[in-house]
């Protein structure tokens, strides 16, 4: 795909560079919106949407760049050029998905039984008759019947796949009414002045008039694999420079930012964006057709998951399987010269046609595919109230094969709500006390004392310096759930307790506008801080804060990780104000403090700052890249001091890690936070316990990668095998993590919620984006999305998971042995030479009736409580297990025997002593005798599959456990139980349509028909006790072995080293 995009991005690109001539197309677009154009007027529109003034571009598109559209323009340019959207295959209608079930190979075959009915009716002495040739008109109604059952339903599970990817629709911030609004990307239009951010995806092609640090990824759009720098400056063209694929300052629709910030108004959206013409050059090689079958009705083969085109697999190799065994009865029952019993003059190869077809129809498991969709899709909508949001299918099977889950730390594990609890500064420990993000309770105040301290020098320096290092605000909100009035944090939560502790000082952080900010370097994973630069005066920072240099007009302030900052800083703040030389006794010094915060489960921060008489960069300097800046700023830094918070541990936490643990599932924590801080907070959580050694299961990323590179597979695999916290890891480690992980023939669950974590969520065989933290691109990486965020999430999910999975693999069983059922009843009828127990019509009947329904309700059977007590399936595994196939024969055969003796006791009562065919023939009124025993052995039938419904719940439990547990069950069962009472005592439909005489039958004969789910409950409880044992010797199988010796680790570091990343 990729390929083909860069050969029509080439092919666009020549024709544009030729093109880009003529005259101005823009004052047309205002008028007219974004209809077509030639491709030239694109082609001149778009040159000049780069090269036109921002005012001029303003004007055009009739927008404000400080407050953007009017919310009455939005709407009005909305409805002129329709949604933000490509063009996509429209979606098949009802109409359109009923006649595509009337193509499928059962319903053919059922076509095939109609007619066959109706030739062998024709052919007789009843030809006359209308009543003759009800069998074949009822399968024709029923036949229709069930394309409108599945039609309807596939239509409805549609609707459900439809409303969740609603759900999981990109956003993105916009200036309306002067205000940032967050809307979804389908309704932003042209004019729109967007907010751009990293992790955002563009959401239409937009001229640039703010960038800062911004680059996006266009290799979506030109190939190219590195990050392009932006700018919203008009530069003119150098002499001799090649002409680029794309100008500098316009972004994109689908690239995503990578590093920045930027603002820009949205000039085309749709289908008239840059990827919108590559999909119409796209199209227009493809005919603009979508793949087809049956030459007219849309192919949506391409939508299956692998687990519903394996089943789709199965049951045709099952159906052909079929055929062959009834083409075997056809033969049989024609050289037994097997007749109709309602006709016995007609031939015995026409009714052994009718016979042969219906029980293949019988036989072939065509129900599966449906009941697979059904329970795939409102699984997803089930897991929407666990706070998952499903957005590939796929995922759901997925989850029960789940063997290891990779977490982030901030807001997975912990509640990601930072609050500061510690501070040292100037020489001094301090301690913040309060709670959450209430500046109004609480105080700074030095360890051992309960006075406060919010005027020392080093308190007050060392929080607004960090402060100047913000981009975060703190303001009360209503709360829309509550009402209630809270103080809420707009920004990154890191910086949060920052701004809380710097109120409790008095230091609100609009005191940053009197500190002009010139520069902002944000923080990144490789650089591990971020920096700013703003202007100063004076002789201190602020009223009794620290000294600033002689003649000094910039302050540069860093802030990151405390072991990259301390590496940079060659002075260190004192209680006096003066500075002192950073030895590496006095560097040791301050690490041990960082231990020990680390130690307490807080996350540390360094505050440094570097006084500058001018920039030592020139500003006027257009080529001068934003790491050049950061490198000649963070130079001869000064340490002011550390700030420690923390972060709370989310509710549920421990308890879900612990059931993982019992699910066989490994839970490892990869976060870019200090190793003791790490090794703290997976002990809160039950990651590391008392059982794990800690050299090995714990362990910073630089020994992954020591001396830069990575380790080899073997050994990296060795290493990861075992690990269950890795600390200061970068987003690169977690890709090797996860490729490594599934060498080892693991089934990998990845969070991450940043651009640089895209790789590894696309990589994982579970990508888990956070819905509040995540970004877009991460989202849509991603396989699903935790909207609170939450571990508990996942570990809820995977249950879920495997409770789909479980309820399809015994709907599957059940279909299956019902199936196996009727082939062996009526086997056994026309080998031993008794009239066939059910007519072709009683077949079809039982199918839609007994069959279906339960199915769907077994698909929607909720876990067991042991579920999460068993091991992760192999992601190979095929979904119906051998054990699982004795099961069904075996099922089938109690089910085969219990009828066929139901039924040979009631022509035995009903036909005076006889059984076979032949000599009922010979009887008076034999086919009112003959109907009374078929009418017998098709109500206990009916009861005893029923009976199995429930059995079928549980392959290894009794059925008496938590018997009313699935409410959809009992739904199932009263259709059914109604649907036979209409059968079988409704005058006329029952004795002239289906042949069914349950007036006529008597006490006796509904005494009868009671043994048969009796011996199916006694017998197929008996052969739980056979699958019960098989169950568990294949669980014993799975079972991980731990007492294996830990691997040792390849250049691990001790805690106490401090090792940075290469």
């Amino acid at each position: 795909f990729r390929s083909l995009l860069s050969k029509l991005l080439c092919r666009r690109l020549a024709t544009e560079r030729a093109a880009w001539q003529g005259p101005a197309a823009m004052a047309a677009m205002a008028q007219g919106g974004q209809a077509k154009m030639s491709a030239t007027q694109v082609q001149e529109k778009q040159k000049q949407d780069a090269e036109l003034p921002m005012e001029e571009i303003a004007r055009n598109y009739k927008t404000d760049m400080t407050r953007g559209l009017s919310s009455k323009q939005a709407e009005e340019v909305l409805l002129r050029d329709g949604p933000n959207e490509l063009e996509k295959p429209p979606k098949p209608t009802l109409l359109m998905l009923f006649l595509m079930q009337l193509t499928s190979f059962i319903i053919v075959l059922l076509m095939v039984a109609a007619g066959a009915s109706v030739a062998v009716n024709a052919t007789g002495p009843g030809a006359s008759d209308p009543l003759s040739y009800t069998t074949g008109i009822a399968i024709a109604i029923i036949v229709l019947i069930n394309a409108g059952i599945a039609a309807w339903t596939e239509h409805k599970a549609g609707d459900a796949l439809e409303a969740l990817s609603q759900m999981t629709q990109a956003s993105i911030y916009v200036l309306r009414d002067g205000k940032e609004v967050q809307v979804s990307v389908p309704t932003v239009v042209r004019g729109d002045v967007v907010v751009l951010g990293v992790g955002d995806v563009m959401p239409a092609d937009v001229r640039l008039f703010e960038a800062s640090d911004f680059k996006v990824s266009e290799m979506a759009l030109t190939g190219e694999p590195d990050d392009v720098a932006k700018t919203w400056k008009l530069k003119a063209k150098k002499e001799g420079e090649p002409e680029k694929l794309t100008p500098e300052n316009m972004a994109f629709s689908g690239c995503s930012v990578t590093s920045g910030a930027g603002k820009g108004i949205v000039t085309d959206t749709g289908m008239s964006t840059r990827i919108g013409r590559i999909a119409q050059l796209i199209a227009g090689e493809d005919g603009g057709k979508g793949k087809t079958k049956c030459g007219c009705f849309p192919d949506t083969s391409a939508n299956q998951t692998p687990l519903q085109k394996n089943l789709e697999k199965l049951g045709a190799r099952i159906g052909i399987l079929a055929i062959l065994i009834c083409v075997g009865i056809f033969v049989i029952g024609w050289a037994a010269d097997r007749k109709d019993p309602a006709n016995p003059e007609s031939a015995a190869w026409l009714y052994m046609i009718l016979v042969a077809v219906t029980l293949a129809v019988a036989a072939i498991p065509e129900g599966i595919p449906l009941c697979v969709t059904i329970s795939l899709s409102l699984g997803c909508k089930d897991m929407v109230e666990q706070n998952v949001l499903v957005r590939k299918l796929a995922a759901v099977e997925t989850l029960g094969s789940a063997s290891v889950i990779c977490s982030d730390k901030t807001g997975t594990l912990t509640e990601g709500k930072m609050t500061m609890v510690g501070m040292w500064t100037a020489g001094v420990t301090y301690e913040v006390t309060g709670k959450g993000f209430d500046p109004e309770v609480g105080q700074v105040q030095r360890i051992g004392t309960n006075t406060a301290a919010g005027g020392d020098m080093g308190v007050k320096s060392n929080l607004l310096a960090a402060l100047l290092c913000c981009n975060t605000s703190l303001a009360k909100e209503k709360d829309t759930e509550t009402g209630e009035i809270k103080w809420v944090p707009k920004g990154n939560s890191s910086e949060a307790p920052i701004v809380v502790a710097a109120r409790k000082v008095g230091l609100s952080e609009t005191i940053t506008t009197e500190y002009p900010r010139v520069l902002e370097v944000p923080f990144s994973s490789s650089r591990k801080m971020m920096l700013t630069v703003s202007k100063v005066q004076g002789e201190t920072l602020c009223p009794g804060g620290m000294p600033l240099d002689d003649g000094a007009k910039f302050l540069a302030v860093c802030k990151g990780a405390p072991n990259y900052i301390v590496d940079l800083c060659s002075e260190v703040l004192k209680e006096d104000g003066s500075y002192e030389a950073l030895t590496d006794d006095a560097r040791a010094n301050i690490l041990k403090i960082v231990d020990g915060y680390s130690a307490r489960a807080l996350r540390v921060l360094a505050i440094a700052t570097r006084c500058m008489t001018e920039l030592p960069y020139d500003e006027a300097d257009e080529d001068v890249t934003t790491d050049q800046k950061f490198s000649a700023c963070r130079q001869q830094l000064r340490l002011v001091g550390l700030v420690a918070s923390i972060d709370p541990d989310r509710d549920g936490v421990p308890e879900s890690v612990i059931a993982a643990r019992g699910a066989g599932i490994r839970v490892v924590m990869i976060t870019g936070d200090y190793l003791l801080t790490a090794m703290a907070i997976a002990k809160n959580v039950n990651i590391l316990q008392a059982s794990d050694d800690i050299e090995t299961s714990a362990v910073d990323c630089a020994c992954l990668r020591p001396g830069g590179e990575y380790l080899s597979d073997a050994e990296m695999d060795k290493l990861t095998g075992c690990v269950r916290v890795f600390a200061r890891a970068k987003p690169e480690d977690k890709l090797e993590i996860v490729k490594s992980i599934q060498r080892q023939g693991q089934v990998a669950a990845m969070t991450g919620d940043g651009v640089n974590d895209a790789p590894a969520l696309n990589q994982a065989n579970i990508g888990v984006a956070m819905g509040i933290q995540g970004t877009e691109v991460a989202k849509g990486a991603s396989d699903m999305i935790l909207t609170d965020d939450n571990f508990c999430s996942i570990v809820k999910a995977v249950e879920k998971g495997r409770a789909i999975y479980a309820g399809i693999q015994k709907f599957v069983a059940f279909i299956m042995s019902v199936h196996i059922a009727e082939v062996m009843q009526i086997f056994v009828c026309i080998v031993v030479g008794i009239p066939v127990m059910r007519s072709p019509l009683q077949i079809l009947f039982l199918i839609l009736v007994t069959d279906l329904p339960p199915s769907i309700a077994l698909g929607m059977e909720p876990g067991e409580k042991n579920i999460l007590k068993q091991k992760p399936r192999p992601k190979e595994e095929p979904i119906v297990l051998n054990w699982m196939w004795l099961a069904m024969v075996m099922n089938g055969a109690v089910l085969s025997v219990v009828i066929v003796g139901v039924y040979l006791a009631a022509l035995v009562n009903y036909c005076d002593g006889e059984i076979f065919q032949a000599d009922i023939y010979n009887l008076d009124r034999y086919e009112e005798r003959l109907a009374n025993a078929q009418t017998v052995a098709f109500i206990s039938l009916v009861w005893s599959e029923n009976i199995r419904s429930y059995i079928a719940r549980s392959f290894t439990m009794p059925m008496w456990t938590d018997v009313l547990g699935n409410k959809h069950m009992q739904k199932a069962i009263i259709m059914a139980q109604i649907c036979l009472y209409v059968a079988v005592l409704t005058p006329y439909f029952s004795d002239k349509i289906l042949g069914l005489r349950g007036l006529d039958i008597g006490l006796w004969g509904w005494g009868v028909a009671l043994a048969g789910p009796i011996g199916t409950f006694i017998l197929s409880e008996l052969c739980k006790l056979i699958s019960w044992y098989q169950a568990n010797k294949y669980q014993q199988s799975l079972a991980v072995e731990d007492s294996a010796p830990a691997p040792d680790v390849v250049g691990k570091p001790q805690p106490q080293q401090h090792m940075k990343a290469a």
